[in-house]
């Protein structure tokens, strides 16, 4: 005889591993510090890359400009260090933001992991009533 419950837990079993089963799997298979510091070195190449990119196109946009503050010698030194401090401050606001994502997104995976497992426990012990039941 098929028990309604042990059917509507499979099926949201079933659901479950079928949409957000497969990401939150890939996240729960790392420890929080290994996962979010992967994540960290992601998120600082990522930024590098970004930053490169927005200097390129204001560089690009404002070409007048920076030819005329290259040729001033005196400014040289000055322009690298402020170009360095606003790479420091992009990079680390990018980091900071993806460090409180990633935490947020591991500690999300892992509730609904325990919940996943907890349900699949619950249909484990109906399977094994329904075979007490059978038995006797």
């Amino acid at each position: 005889m098929i028990s309604e419950q042990r059917v509507k837990l499979m099926t949201r079993l079933a659901a479950y591993e079928e949409n957000e089963g497969k990401r939150n799997s890939s996240i729960g298979t790392y420890f929080r510090s290994d996962y979010i510091s992967l994540q960290l070195i992601k998120s600082f190449i990522c930024a590098s890359l970004a930053f490169c990119i927005i200097l390129t196109l204001y560089i690009l946009y404002d070409s007048e400009m920076f030819l005329i503050e290259i040729y001033r010698m005196d400014n040289i030194i000055d322009y690298v260090k402020k170009i360095g401090l606003y790479y420091l401050i992009f990079t680390c606001g990018y980091t900071l933001i993806s460090y409180v994502v990633y935490a947020i997104r591991y500690r999300k995976a892992r509730t609904r992991l325990r919940v996943y497992f907890n349900n699949l426990k619950r249909l484990q012990i109906l399977y094994q009533r329904e075979r007490k039941d059978k038995n006797q």
